[in-house]
């Protein structure tokens, strides 16, 4: 949901969840599906795991609705950038048991 762009202006908005529903359907079903092929083993690298999210996050954007930009396209290439970086974010941050994340709670709050 957050992923899409102008979704903090939707938030609300009852069609902007389901086009997010739809497309995180799809994300979430092809990538379970290619946990059965060779491409699984991009998911234990935290680079190829970002490239998978983006790219099947695009894939199921496409699917879900057609672009709300004058340029084909655009629109789901960005939400798969996003989710792409999201997920490298989260590889990052949340590696080793949250280690970073623990540290610094720690640091602010001693």
């Amino acid at each position: 949901m957050t992923c899409m762009p102008g979704s903090w202006s939707n938030i609300a908005s009852m069609a902007h969840w389901a086009i997010a529903f739809k497309t995180g359907l799809l994300t979430g079903l092809l990538a379970v599906l290619l946990t059965f092929t060779p491409a699984a083993k991009l998911y234990g690298n935290r680079y190829g795991n970002a490239a998978l999210v983006g790219l099947l996050t695009a894939i199921g954007d496409t699917y879900a609705h057609p672009s709300h930009y004058r340029l084909p396209y655009v629109e789901h290439v960005l939400t798969g950038v996003v989710s792409g970086l999201l997920a490298l974010a989260a590889a990052y941050l949340f590696e080793d048991r949250a280690r970073r994340i623990r540290a610094a709670w720690a640091r602010v709050f001693g």
